[in-house]
């Protein structure tokens, strides 16, 4: 492409999975990556997109797409369940393993920077069996839990290591941020459908990307269901990789999504923080997609070692423009350069301060 002008095409659904990540610095064209193939998804496909977006920059194109931006804040009227679950939520597998692993990476990130002890973590995992119960039994009908009724059960054991977690957790369920305690009243059918959470602030935020996330998940599952494919991109994903419950949680999803039909995209510029979590280093080296933009010195360097990209490769992605770069897709690795035409698609996906007004 690079020195044909020619299109490069991939059909990431072919690949052994379509997972992928968009990596870059700040300025690199990450998030207009993301778009351009979100709205050649949208024009070209009838499969469902989901864009997580904590820096409320989707907007523009989701709306100009006919597609449904739901803004989650703390003051926001709306509102998603934490503990929604569908049915086929564990894969045949007991649902409330993986409830109990995203239940557990929720509490690890609002009890902030301590870890969980061992008695902690067994008096969660005792408490989303006993609150999904009854759900489950009465075979997924009926109301389901929320994180006020987890909070109730915690507060029934009788360790006081129980309550220590039901106090660290009161804040984000009978507190002022209990914006994810209460029943989903979000209409989530939209083909095109887009989480803002920019407005959940630097406390919430990984957690509103956890919740939006298992919510996204639920989706998916109802999709595979109806026969569809999902398309799902993460932008500012390294939140995720901070916390050890978290990471292991996206890491579960990652895995999973393959099977039902659904190709997930992670966008970044703290790729340096990426490479220092385990997890996110091996969903890296394990995803058969990647766009690879202008990088730092340090993060060239460990994604050269990661990818076995030669240093000919290398230059593509050191010290050049805005949509220039490397796409791996399987074993391929290609150098592109993006000259989109600047018409009205291009002034929806712009996020370039110069060019705001025009895409507003």
């Amino acid at each position: 492409n690079v020195i044909s002008r020619n299109l490069i095409l991939a059909n990431r659904k072919e690949l052994l999975n379509g997972n992928g990540f968009i990596l870059g610095v700040s300025g690199s064209g990450k998030s207009f990556t993301a778009k351009r193939e979100l709205a050649a998804l949208a024009l070209s496909t009838d499969d469902d997109i989901i864009c997580i977006d904590p820096e409320s920059e989707y907007r523009p194109i989701i709306e100009g797409l006919g597609g449904e931006v739901v803004n989650i804040s703390a003051t926001s009227p709306n509102h998603i369940n934490a503990m929604d679950m569908e049915q086929g939520y564990g894969d045949g597998e007991n649902p409330v393993v993986l409830k109990s692993e995203f239940l557990l990476s929720l509490c690890e990130q609002l009890m902030g920077s301590r870890q969980l002890s061992a008695k902690e973590k067994s008096i969660i995992d005792r408490c989303t069996a006993q609150c999904y119960h009854g759900y489950i039994r009465g075979g997924y009908q009926g109301s389901v839990p929320t994180l006020r009724d987890f909070h109730a059960e915690l507060l029934r054991q009788p360790e006081p290591e129980a309550r220590d977690v039901a106090l660290a957790i009161e804040l984000f369920t009978e507190g002022s941020l209990n914006t994810f305690a209460k029943p989903t009243n979000v209409d989530t059918n939209s083909r095109i459908l887009c989480y803002d959470i920019r407005d959940l602030g630097k406390q919430l935020l990984p957690v509103g990307m956890l919740v939006v996330l298992d919510s996204v998940f639920n989706r998916i599952i109802r999709n595979r269901r109806l026969g569809r494919s999902t398309w799902v991109y993460i932008d500012e994903i390294y939140l995720l990789f901070q916390h050890e419950y978290s990471a292991n949680f996206l890491f579960t999803l990652w895995k999973r999504v393959r099977k039902y039909g659904a190709c997930c995209t992670g966008l970044t510029q703290n790729v340096d923080d990426l490479l220092q979590s385990h997890t996110a280093r091996t969903m890296l080296a394990n995803s058969e997609f990647l766009v690879m933009l202008n990088q730092a010195s340090t993060d060239r360097a460990e994604l050269a070692r990661l990818l076995n990209i030669s240093d000919n490769q290398l230059s593509y992605i050191t010290n050049v423009d805005f949509g220039r770069g490397l796409i791996k897709c399987g074993s391929a690795i290609v150098p592109f350069m993006d000259h989109f035409p600047k018409n009205n698609l291009y002034r929806l996906m712009s996020t370039k301060p110069s060019e705001a007004d025009a895409a507003v």
